[in-house]
């Protein structure tokens, strides 16, 4: 017997995620200088980090000697200024990623199923099967969630149900009225994780204050982070907003210091930083105006996005992709959502998004 068999067969049977290929490693392989690679795989800020985080990062520097503030108090009182909730609906996480496995290990058993779509998140299935839970994935509707047939695919084993809104890799997006209606139908006994990872790249006219939703719906839980728009990539840092019951419990499983000293400053300080996230928030709606305006005239189809990112359809992806790795240019392939065709790039600065066009065009040519 190998020692391996000593885990569950569901542990074992677990695809590791695949994050975008580093820099660095893209360096390694092709012999390429790391300074003349752009990277458009990983959703990151092409803006960085802001004024404000950087200055509190360096004034935690000198006391990294010691733990840091299990609770997250000063983080947790700037979300909840922000948003008018109580520090006990927070959960904070080592991005959202910690947050949405919380939320699974807190609610599932090998005896209960969750309920997500086709093409979202993997961190979805990855969380469910970790706890020995039954996947249930609904086919999508044009690359979006089905929420009737997702409502419809809910037993009485079903615990939770991921809804990603606006969705990753896909970036299509869930109206409110929608979203609200499928949330009323809901079983008392199913929690709805809505992860609004990519919620400030919303456009004003559809953007929806779903936090105000907890007070009429104590199954819901809402899942954010401060990697995108908020570049912190680096320090993971997300936060989950709920009931405090179900926070309460989300931090029952919650590992001891799960989030750093660094990084807790340094969150706490971009919440503030309003003009880095408008100018984060407005380069992004440029970017994805001369990605997609780039893609048409190429002839390429892609999938409407309201996140900070786009996936679209190209003949010979994994072709493609190579190619773009040998010029310097780093993109996401997504046959592991299910969409083999497709490859998503993430909006960049205006002169990586041109170069990656160009890139592009000689890649498919």
């Amino acid at each position: 017997m190998s020692v391996s068999d000593l885990a569950p067969s569901h542990i074992r049977a677990i695809a590791p995620y695949q994050p975008g290929k580093p820099i660095s490693e893209l360096a390694r392989e092709m012999g390429i200088e790391e300074s003349s690679i752009i990277k458009l795989a990983s959703n990151e800020n092409p803006l960085g980090v802001s004024p404000l985080a950087q200055r509190a990062i360096q004034a935690v520097l000198g006391d990294l000697g010691r733990y840091p503030d299990g609770n997250g108090f000063e983080l947790k009182q700037a979300l909840g200024e922000r948003y008018g909730v109580a520090l006990d609906s927070i959960v904070l996480g080592n991005g959202s990623n910690d947050v949405l496995d919380l939320a699974a290990r807190a609610f599932l058993t090998p005896a209960d199923a969750a309920v997500y779509s086709q093409h979202a998140f993997a961190v979805y299935p990855l969380a469910v099967q970790a706890m020995g839970a039954r996947g249930i994935e609904v086919p999508a509707r044009d690359y979006a969630h089905d929420l009737d047939a997702m409502a419809k695919a809910i037993t009485p084993a079903t615990r939770v149900v991921f809804i990603a809104n606006p969705n990753n890799p896909t970036g299509t997006f869930v109206g409110a009225d929608a979203l609200e209606a499928f949330i009323k139908g809901l079983p008392d006994h199913v929690l709805l994780v809505l992860d609004e990872a990519y919620n400030e790249y919303l456009p004003v006219e559809v953007r929806t204050d779903t936090v105000a939703w907890l007070r009429r719906f104590p199954n819901l839980v809402i899942s954010r982070t401060l990697s995108k728009v908020y570049g912190l990539a680096g320090l993971r840092v997300g936060y989950a907003l709920a009931s405090p019951e179900v926070a309460g419990l989300m931090n029952r499983v919650r590992e001891p210091f799960n989030v750093n000293s660094v990084a807790l400053a340094a969150a706490a300080a971009a919440l503030r930083d309003d003009d880095f996230i408008r100018a984060s928030y407005e380069l992004n709606r440029a970017g994805m105006t001369q990605i997609t305006e780039g893609l048409t005239a190429l002839g390429l189809k892609y999938i409407p996005s309201y996140g900070n990112f786009v996936s679209f359809e190209v003949e010979d992806a994994a072709g493609v992709f190579q190619r773009l790795l040998q010029a310097g240019v780093i993109v996401r392939p997504i046959a592991g959502y299910g969409m083999p065709n497709h490859l998503r790039v993430s909006i960049g600065l205006q002169s990586e998004n041109a170069r990656f066009l160009e890139s592009l065009e000689r890649a498919i040519a």
